[in-house]
């Protein structure tokens, strides 16, 4: 894929909100995933590609992402204005307002690039939902970053195995699992669409 193939594809940055911040998540992965998100961000805007911004307005009473509380915010580096703006209160970009498959469909997108918060929830459903509704989708691995978790048995699974697992579960099945530097590279990359 060459980065000229690349100017038909939307980033969807999916929840990079302030709220995600607060330690009540617990200790994260990837410290440079906000740093990649930005070098995505500002890459896009250069070429004037579709940029999309998800924001996650919980309805949960305790969640610092609820609109009422300034962890709702989107994160200091989106500064510069989306192409679209999408609201949801559950996990899929895709189950959110405005219709992010329909306006992707009316802008005629090759297909989309997701990064965000968390790897292994917003961003993975993301992912699967976009690539069931026949988009070719871009998992920016190294633009996520999630949380330990517990096990249903006990075990606390790390950061680091959770964002592993959701790099399993999606490459050629319903994303081609890349790096910010395969999007960002003057040179062609080898992305082959998945097979579902």
């Amino acid at each position: 894929m060459t980065p000229a193939e690349l100017d038909t594809y939307a980033l969807v940055v999916v929840d990079a909100q302030v709220g995600f911040d607060d330690p009540c998540w617990g200790r994260r992965n990837n410290p440079a995933c906000d740093d990649n998100i930005a070098r995505l961000v500002s890459e896009w805007s250069r070429r004037r590609r579709a940029l999309v911004y998800v924001r996650h307005d919980s309805q949960e009473p305790d969640s610092p992402l609820r609109p009422d509380r300034p962890g709702n915010r989107l994160k200091s580096y989106l500064t510069i204005e989306p192409d679209l703006l999408v609201t949801k209160q559950v996990n899929s970009a895709f189950h959110g307002a405005p219709d992010l498959h329909a306006w992707l469909i009316a802008s005629g997108a090759g297909g989309i690039v997701i990064c965000g918060i968390t790897t292994n929830h917003c961003c993975e459903t993301t992912a699967r939902v976009g690539g069931n509704l026949g988009h070719h989708v871009l998992f920016a691995l190294d633009a996520t970053h999630t949380f330990d978790r517990r096990a249903p048995d006990g075990a606390v699974w790390s950061a680091d195995q959770i964002g592993r697992a959701t790099a399993v579960n999606l490459h050629g099945e319903f994303a081609d699992v890349v790096t910010t530097v395969d999007l960002v590279s003057s040179e062609p990359t080898q992305l082959l669409r998945p097979t579902v």
